[in-house]
């Protein structure tokens, strides 16, 4: 079984979970997800995890991610992408000045609360959304706070608006697109996304399933392979003494004195709800947790 982690150009027409079943069939392995859902539509970088690397998903799918967007104007859909069918058309972004629309999209910056799609994974009653959209129902949905980080690089080519953008976990550009359209009062749907970056994973460095299933006939499959701590170089490095090893591969608790002195300073100095990579001879055994209140590292995720 592979322990690692692809960067994989997710193309457009495929699901997330497309990608996840071809690696599988190519990879000849099951455990296998993915980090953070793009629509058919879109493309771009699909973090996908392999093996023991399946337990970071849930971390890194909450980082922050950039796109490259293009918007159409004058239009609003049922899905708020151009794939869906169209419920009003307006002709008033004919009467729309450059500097009207290019501040309409820069108001977004920020935090702002943005209504979630019908069509979206989120679940309502135990049903996710799509759901519910696909079957002609409309239920009521919280807004959520998300936050626009930076929109950089508008260009108009009317009736189409382009920009990239950075934005936090949750955050839906179709609906982004949709709010900016409403604010100009013309309407917009997303007509094109690319994920360029996702937790420094870029869409220049990503592989295509062609490329990867390439690279495993000419037995190479290495080239693709990121190791799975490649991701975490954002937590700190310990490592355990020989003396607290069985402690560590049993997954108990442990204490500072398990571990040598770190490099980047004095252990568990200011840094309660931390996250720890934890090493033993040099391989990556676990994430730890450091428990301010009884100075005691706590188990967060182990890869024995």
């Amino acid at each position: 079984m592979i322990d690692g982690i692809i960067n994989v150009y997710k193309e457009k027409g495929y699901t997330s979970f497309d990608v996840v079943a071809k690696l599988r069939g190519i990879l000849k392995q099951k455990k296998i997800g993915h980090t953070g859902t793009l629509d058919p539509m879109a493309e771009g970088v699909l973090i996908v995890c392999l093996g023991k690397a399946t337990k970071l998903v849930d971390i890194l799918i909450t980082s922050s991610k950039e796109y490259k967007a293009s918007m159409q104007l004058g239009i609003k859909t049922d899905t708020e992408d151009v794939t869906g069918e169209i419920l009003k058309e307006s002709d008033l972004w004919k009467s729309l000045s450059n500097d009207e629309i290019i501040e309409a999209v820069n108001s977004f910056v920020g935090k702002y609360s943005q209504l979630p799609p019908m069509y979206s994974a989120i679940k309502k009653d135990g049903k996710k959304l799509y759901e519910y959209a696909r079957a002609g129902i409309e239920v009521e949905r919280q807004k959520r706070e998300v936050e626009i980080i930076f929109i950089d690089n508008i260009s108009i080519e009317l009736p189409y608006v382009n920009f990239d953008v950075k934005c936090s976990k949750g955050t839906y550009i179709r609906s982004l697109c949709r709010d900016i359209g409403d604010k100009l009062g013309c309407g917009a749907s997303l007509s094109g996304l690319i994920r360029n970056e996702l937790h420094g994973m870029r869409a220049s460095d990503a592989f295509k399933l062609s490329d990867i299933e390439r690279l495993r006939d000419e037995d190479e499959l290495d080239k693709c392979i990121i190791p799975m701590d490649a991701l975490l170089s954002d937590y700190e490095r310990l490592d355990i003494k020989p003396q607290a090893s069985k402690l560590l591969s049993n997954g108990n608790k442990l204490k500072p004195i398990s571990f040598y002195p770190s490099k980047q300073g004095s252990i568990c100095d200011g840094t309660a709800e931390k996250l720890y990579r934890i090493y033993d001879n040099d391989k990556l055994m676990a994430l730890y947790r450091y428990d301010e209140s009884n100075d005691i590292f706590v188990p967060f995720k182990m890869f024995l």
